[in-house]
């Protein structure tokens, strides 16, 4: 998931705790419900969040030892290099901090080695404070539907459409497509009419691109893949034909997502599946792009796509009190509404989306870009499956890749990525 960098945070607004009824000091059983007095020494670690954010966090330490007196919390931030392999290696050496920025892969992968509470049963009320489908990003059926993190900040966006380019190629702007069928159809007007390295679509699909299409990504167990059904079958050969039609080139193939930006700032790509910090990024650096675009909502044939960024509390804490007291603290309503108004995210919790923030119109684009998006994150779902590991994401390019090329039939292709992310499910 993207972080939120890049914005200037001014000082937090302290919000009380208001009453945190929750216990226990540390423990061996981490199924239990949580009991004892908020007090003691806590670590929490964030990821590459101290160089914008510094302000924000350190009131946000502030106001919960203010709060809870007897309380100390102890800030760390790591680098975004390596950070999934950062965690592990502390889980490892049993020096995994009190309470973790964490998202759903990461978590997938620490609690099914035991290292993070269950909050199914260890706070079983807290599910009502949260957007269910956030909730939902952290319950993992295969370690028996438990619940392994507290939702924090949620990032969507819709698509953005360089119509200067479209209009050069021939593909209409009233209506901008809206689903993948209209998106391939648009990609193909275009490959007709501009020749060369001018392409609509700017990289391959990934796992959640299924996922908004309308495939069926794992079973309801969460034992296997099923991506290599027939509608996935379908998507490919979409991204297929309108290679062969010359509406994706090579190049493309082997593009991520930086690559697809780039290009769609050099004016090279209609469209840009965009985030919430999309626009006031193309206007620091592609002011002439900027100009030209569009804003519409995101294409998906299905529910919007989310990514979602949670706290989870380590089993083995030695505070285990302290440590939930403060990820729900930090993931309450009000302590999610001020970091949203500080960087282009939103928020998990219950109602926060209906503050004005998220639903007043004041004119601008970049406020039409906020609510555009909150309404996307209100109807929206983590598609990216928590066991669906990074590796089996490159490796699923690469088969997709080989397909689109002609070099490997699209099935065998898929049922390829399949096996290999199968294959990479934690042994029980």
């Amino acid at each position: 998931m993207k972080k939120p960098i890049g914005y200037v945070l001014p000082a937090v607004l302290a919000f009380a705790l208001g009453g945190c009824g929750i216990g226990g000091g540390g423990g061996d059983d981490s199924s239990a419900p949580v009991t004892g007095k908020v007090t003691g020494e806590i670590t929490f670690q964030t990821w590459n969040l101290k160089g914008g954010y510094a302000d924000y966090f350190n009131g946000l330490v502030t106001a919960f030892q203010n709060a809870n007196p007897g309380t100390t919390v102890k800030w760390i931030d790591q680098p975004p290099e390596g950070y999934q392999d950062k965690l592990s290696a502390d889980a490892a050496a049993g020096s995994l901090p009190d309470v973790v920025d964490i998202g759903p892969e990461a978590a997938f992968t620490l609690a099914n080695a035991g290292m993070l509470l269950d909050l199914s049963k260890t706070d079983p009320g807290a599910q009502s404070a949260y957007l269910p489908k956030a909730w939902d990003a952290n319950k993992f059926a295969s370690l028996g539907g438990g619940t392994y993190a507290y939702p924090w900040y949620l990032n969507t966006g819709p698509s953005f459409f360089n119509t200067a380019l479209l209009q050069k190629c021939g593909v209409a702007k009233d209506p901008l497509p809206g689903t993948y069928d209209t998106l391939f159809a648009a990609g193909k007007t275009m490959a007709g009419k501009c020749k060369g390295d001018t392409t609509m679509v700017g990289r391959l699909p990934a796992i959640e691109t299924f996922g908004t299409y309308g495939v069926r990504l794992m079973d309801p167990q969460g034992t296997k893949f099923t991506f290599n059904d027939a509608k996935g079958v379908e998507l490919v050969n979409h991204y297929k034909e309108l290679y062969q039609a010359g509406g994706m080139t090579e190049e493309t193939l082997n593009k991520l997502q930086t690559g697809e930006l780039d290009a769609f700032k050099a004016g090279r790509v209609g469209w840009l599946p965009g985030s919430s910090y999309t626009l006031k990024d193309l206007k620091a650096t592609a002011p002439k792009v900027a100009a030209t675009v569009a804003i519409s909502p995101q294409i998906t044939n299905d529910k919007p796509n989310m990514y979602i960024e949670s706290l989870a509390v380590n089993a083995k804490s030695k505070n285990t009190a302290t440590a939930v007291a403060f990820a729900k603290f930090a993931t309450n309503k009000e302590n999610q509404l001020a970091f949203c108004q500080k960087a282009a995210i939103f928020p998990s919790a219950a109602g926060a989306l209906d503050d004005p923030y998220f639903t007043k119109d004041d004119g601008t684009p970049e406020t039409k870009l906020r609510l555009e998006s909150a309404k996307a994150v209100s109807d929206a779902i983590v598609y990216w499956p928590a066991a669906f590991s990074s590796k089996s994401g490159d490796h699923l390019r690469e088969q997709i890749a080989l397909a689109i090329l002609g070099k490997k039939d699209v099935q065998a292709a898929l049922d390829e990525a399949v096996k290999y992310a199968d294959g990479n499910l934690p042994k029980k």
